[in-house]
């Protein structure tokens, strides 16, 4: 299923990249949140999004956009908002490997989320996972976000109830 929408983004041309990466770095997001999945067996899911933003009365652009990039979900929020929203760890991935060469404001967003992607792709033992999530904690200094509820704290702290991590024990 990956396959048709990483051939549509191999097609854009340096200008079309160029231009969509301005539009991420002014009308976007990069983000990489912590989402609670107790079908998990680590309880915790990394979720990676890109999201375009636009007044609603120009939301038949993010439907252009969409068709041409083949991935994500647009809604029209009761705010006015139109949102487009790219969600996922391979089709993020793509996106943003494309784009980081151009992206200017949302450069450390880009380099943060692929290093994540690249480690989650690799481990996910207890020890490694909750190091990864103290990595998706900056997106909250990046993204200035005020509403983050669920930190490598809290993922610790279960952790640590459900036995998954011990408690390091000081020697003198």
């Amino acid at each position: 299923m990956a396959g048709k929408p990483l051939q549509q983004l191999k097609r854009l041309d340096t200008t079309q990249l160029a231009y969509l990466a301005g539009f991420l770095d002014g009308d976007g997001s990069i983000n990489a949140q912590i989402v609670k999945r107790p079908d998990y067996k680590l309880k915790f899911q990394i979720r990676f999004t890109v999201s375009f933003f636009q007044k609603t009365t120009r939301h038949w652009f993010l439907i252009q956009l969409q068709k041409q990039l083949k991935y994500g979900s647009l809604r029209k929020k009761p705010d006015g908002i139109s949102e487009y929203t790219i969600v996922g760890r391979e089709s993020v991935k793509h996106i943003i490997h494309l784009l980081k060469p151009y992206l200017r404001i949302k450069r450390r967003h880009a380099v943060l989320i692929l290093q994540i992607i690249k480690q989650l792709e690799k481990n996910q033992e207890p020890q490694a996972f909750v190091k990864l999530c103290e990595e998706v904690d900056k997106f909250e200094r990046l993204n200035d976000s005020k509403k983050r509820t669920i930190t490598s704290a809290a993922v610790r702290s279960l952790f640590l109830e459900l036995g998954l991590l011990s408690v390091p024990v000081e020697t003198i």
